[in-house]
């Protein structure tokens, strides 16, 4: 990938891993550092990346570098668990925060792959290139993350 790519990937995809990374770490200074890290290691490796490739391999490496922020957020206890209410003041219910809530709760992969289906329209054999699962896997984690949502999503009485 010439440098005149690597600037065209940046302009076309930067906005799109923000959101993916912002919906998985939902705090905007880490996924800003996150798409950061993303696109430097893309730079580094930029000689070896195909530029027609080079979508798969941003959301592949945003991918592993949110996994391994969870994991050192864990470790070190730092990942806010606090919640905020789901209700405004005028008890209506803010449906945005509760699908945040409920992708919250998922597994990091079951999250992972739902976004890059539902909110980036991802298909499934790109979604398992990113995560390095098969096919199946990714259906399996979908379907999965798909009924989670929705009895959390009933069981808030939000769904008739």
């Amino acid at each position: 990938m010439t440098t005149k790519e690597y600037n065209i990937a940046v302009d076309d995809y930067a906005d799109n891993l923000f959101r993916f990374v912002l919906k998985q770490v939902r705090n905007e200074m880490t996924a800003n550092d996150i798409v950061q890290e993303t696109f430097t290691k893309v730079w580094i490796r930029k000689d070896d990346i195909a530029y027609e490739k080079v979508k798969s391999y941003l959301f592949t490496a945003a991918h592993n570098t949110i996994i391994d922020w969870v994991k050192k957020e864990k470790r070190s206890g730092d990942i806010e668990t606090a919640s905020e209410p789901l209700y405004n003041n005028s008890g209506e219910v803010d449906l945005k925060e509760v699908l945040e809530e409920a992708l919250g709760r998922l597994p990091e992969i079951q999250k992972s792959v739902v976004l890059l289906r539902d909110y980036e329209g991802y298909n499934y054999q790109e979604i398992a290139e990113i995560t390095g699962l098969n096919e199946s896997q990714v259906k399996v984690y979908i379907f999965r993350a798909r009924k989670s949502l929705q009895a959390y999503l009933k069981r808030l009485d939000l769904v008739v």
